[in-house]
């Protein structure tokens, strides 16, 4: 006969979202994902595939790109996560963000949010060089209205002009 091993139905973890320390009690199995949404109404991120596969819950932990739904919350304890939320100063939208709107880089709107932080992010790891750059780096985030040639139209603005930077959260170099 096994032995079962206790889990604990709930555990404390601190998170910083967006610039705001929050405190949490979630099961030890909660991803980010969820506990963004579900725990702190931050329902930007989107829930697309649960597998990893689309890009819909890409988030920055730390600057850097991950995917909500793969990443368990109690692993993101004293790191900063930033979210579509955490881009805007303000009322002002991140450059990003304008140009998606100037490009029409959207169509149902899914994708968005895990398009701009991949594409916030892209920029800056300095991967954005050329248009197959910008497709290769960009390849985790489908988006299923095909609006590709737009999102890479609203990058390359961004890029070219210069205007990539603002936004509470900052985006790193590295993957």
């Amino acid at each position: 006969m096994q032995e079962t091993i206790p889990v604990p139905d709930k555990v404390p973890i601190g998170l910083t979202v967006n610039g705001v320390a929050r405190q949490l009690n979630v099961a030890p199995w909660t991803t980010l994902l969820d506990a963004l949404r579900e725990h702190l109404d931050l329902t930007g991120t989107k829930k697309g595939c649960d597998q990893g596969t689309c890009g819909a819950c890409t988030v920055w932990v730390d600057g850097r790109r991950v995917l909500a739904c793969l990443t368990l919350a109690m692993t993101c304890e004293r790191r900063e996560v930033t979210t579509i939320e955490g881009l805007a100063e303000g009322d002002e939208q991140h450059p990003m963000q304008k140009a998606f709107i100037e490009h029409d880089a959207f169509q149902c709107g899914y994708c968005t949010a895990g398009q701009i932080m991949s594409a916030v992010a892209l920029l800056a790891e300095g991967n954005a060089g050329t248009d197959e750059d910008i497709a290769e780096f960009m390849s985790g985030n489908i988006c299923r209205c095909a609006a590709y040639p737009n999102i890479r139209d609203a990058i390359r603005d961004v890029r070219d002009s210069g205007r990539s930077g603002g936004g509470r959260g900052r985006a790193r170099k590295g993957r």
